[in-house]
């Protein structure tokens, strides 16, 4: 399995990035929401970036004014999956540090960067799931 490593430099980076893009489009956001496998730390450095100190993680219910964080936009699953939990689709803004190259994006999507190919991204804090995935040969 062909793979990237990712530093905490290079992560740190990358939320600035994305700090810099959701402060230029100039909307109010009162909270972060995110899935715990993924986007947990992401959602918590952004928060820390952008002065947000509510973090949902996990909800059925996600605020209109709710910025979403997951680690990478891939296959759009997640995106599909967190639409019907959105009190206001529209007013989505979908964050990650990566997003797939080749994929077709939801106009709601800002990332910091797009991935080099179909690697799989190793994140610091995902170093042990990436082992274990290999073992079992995904």
């Amino acid at each position: 399995m062909d793979s990237q490593n990712v530093s905490w430099r290079e992560v740190e980076k990358l939320v600035k990035i994305l700090s810099k893009k959701i402060i230029d489009l100039n909307r109010d956001f009162t909270s972060i929401s995110t899935i715990s496998r993924g986007g947990l730390v992401p959602a918590r450095l952004l928060a820390d970036h952008l002065g947000i100190e509510t973090i949902f993680v996990d909800k059925n219910k996600i605020p209109y004014d709710s910025i979403f964080v997951d680690d990478i936009y891939d296959s759009g699953k997640t995106f599909k999956k967190i639409i019907p939990k959105i009190e206001d689709p529209s007013k989505l803004v979908f964050v990650t540090l990566f997003a797939r190259r080749g994929k077709r994006y939801p106009n709601q999507l800002l990332f910091a960067k797009k991935t080099i190919g179909t690697e799989y991204i190793v994140y610091p804090w995902d170093k042990l799931e990436f082992k274990r995935l290999k073992k079992v040969g995904l």
